[in-house]
């Protein structure tokens, strides 16, 4: 198996998490974490322009092989849902005309695989992404942890049906 370099995206319309994780298979470290944050002030597609051209500026710079982002979840604010929606669209975008591989991982997925626990807390999950990266501390904000969540979620995931697959034939 060859390194990879995971861009892990935690969508926010008012604050984006990003995180930068290099390896290969259950083997992985930190490159870089941060947010994007965007006034909530700003007419919503000035905000999608500038979290689009940080990201975009970000996979130039770091120049990762794969975007692992967060799926849609289930919100009971309908224009929540929709802002997070057209976020995740942008980032999408991006990442296809980037050329990145593209992963989605449900959000108990995630904590499920990071923190053993579907239903993890934002502190756990900060805490068990500092403990998997071997950091002194959680990353900050919360977004950012969540983002190198994601990240590391696509490790251990990437290529498992490919796996199972191979297993299978195997097996016959």
């Amino acid at each position: 198996m060859s390194n990879m370099r995971v861009l892990g995206i935690d969508p926010g319309s008012e604050t984006l998490g990003w995180g930068i994780v290099e390896g290969s298979g259950n083997k992985y470290s930190l490159v870089d974490f941060g947010t994007v944050r965007s006034n909530p002030r700003d007419a919503f597609s000035k905000r999608l322009a500038k979290l689009y051209g940080a990201i975009d500026e970000l996979v130039i710079r770091t120049l990762p092989d794969a975007l692992a982002i967060e799926e849609a979840f289930y919100s009971i604010n309908v224009n929540v849902a929709m802002k997070l929606g057209q976020v995740r669209g942008v980032m999408l975008l991006l990442a296809e005309q980037r050329g990145l591989a593209i992963a989605e991982y449900a959000p108990r997925l995630i904590k499920k695989t990071v923190v053993g626990y579907g239903n993890a807390e934002k502190q756990q999950v900060g805490e068990m992404v500092r403990i998997l990266l071997g950091l002194k501390s959680a990353p900050t904000p919360h977004d950012a942890a969540d983002a190198l969540a994601i990240a590391i979620c696509h490790f251990h995931h990437h290529g498992l049906s490919d796996r199972l697959d191979k297993a299978v034939g195997r097996a016959k």
